[in-house]
């Protein structure tokens, strides 16, 4: 009876940490990372889209409803650039728990400083974020800003470990100003690039470079013909340093660009985990600078 006893005892405490990890759901895999580094061992983190998937055309899949109805929390980009997926996620979840103004709703976007919110929308100007450019997980500034904000309420949700959460956003801040000071040495400033997508702005105006002119007429409109024509002359009047594209956002209008101009194709990982060595936001961020270089 005694060694029953023993097990049925030890069988309780050896669940006890699986039971006491928050779940945490994130949309996007720079959230997902983010979690898991603030979140350490009292997190389990499911992240719903893959790397290298446009996170523009992402539908919702019983997977991510079934995620979102076990979630603890919720992280998500905001800035509607979930709009496609994430409110059918909420509704159909069924979850009180990460409902817009529950503690278990967490929309990174209330942290950042977003930029080129316009003043009026209309379908002439394509496919724009009424809100400002979403993608600014390019941006160190930011993220800190985010991770602060992420560690607050994985604190108010655990409590029991929450000066845990914020000794690994310390550890967290200060690698970041150590990797800050690294890459302003890399010296951005003064270079020139042609992007296909507006998907690197905040990285442009954190590093000091400029984006000179973009594949994209407008966001989300594949590009005419006379529209190339123009912006081959322009590259060809002007210096450029380089072409920027990622797996998804118009590879082969980039690559066709590059042997018309001489430009080089400059590959970048459009988030953590879309190139090899990208596993976390460091990793990301070291390979996206690097190859501006």
């Amino acid at each position: 009876m005694r060694k029953i006893v023993l097990a049925c005892i030890l069988l309780l405490f050896g669940a006890a940490p699986a039971l006491a990890e928050l779940k945490v759901v994130a949309t996007l895999p720079w959230i997902g990372n983010l979690a898991r580094i603030l979140g350490g061992d009292q997190v389990a983190v499911t992240t719903l889209v893959k790397p290298n998937q446009d996170p523009h055309m992402v539908e919702a899949k019983p997977s991510m409803i079934l995620a979102g109805r076990k979630a603890d929390i919720l992280m998500y980009n905001g800035l509607d650039l979930e709009i496609g997926y994430l409110p059918l996620i909420l509704e159909s979840a069924r979850n009180p728990r990460i409902v817009p103004g529950k503690p278990g709703n967490f929309n990174c976007s209330r942290f950042v400083k977003a930029i080129e919110k316009p003043t009026a929308i209309d379908r002439s100007m394509g496919d724009v974020h009424p809100l400002g450019n979403p993608h600014y997980h390019f941006s160190p500034s930011n993220i800190l800003r985010v991770a602060a904000g992420m560690t607050d309420a994985l604190a108010e949700l655990d409590a029991v470990h929450a000066e845990t959460y914020r000794q690994n956003y310390k550890e967290f801040s200060t690698l970041v100003a150590q990797k800050q000071e690294q890459w302003q040495t890399l010296g951005f400033q003064g270079k020139r690039f042609v992007a296909y997508h507006k998907l690197f702005e905040y990285l442009a105006a954190e590093f000091g470079f400029q984006i000179v002119g973009y594949v994209e007429p407008k966001p989300g409109i594949p590009p005419s013909a006379a529209h190339v024509e123009g912006l081959i002359a322009s590259m060809k009047s002007s210096h450029t340093d380089g072409i920027l594209t990622t797996s998804y956002y118009g590879r082969t209008e980039a690559e066709s660009l590059g042997e018309k101009t001489g430009v080089r194709i400059i590959a970048l990982p459009a988030d953590v985990g879309a190139m090899p060595d990208t596993d976390s936001w460091f990793a990301f961020m070291d390979r996206v600078l690097t190859s501006l270089r």
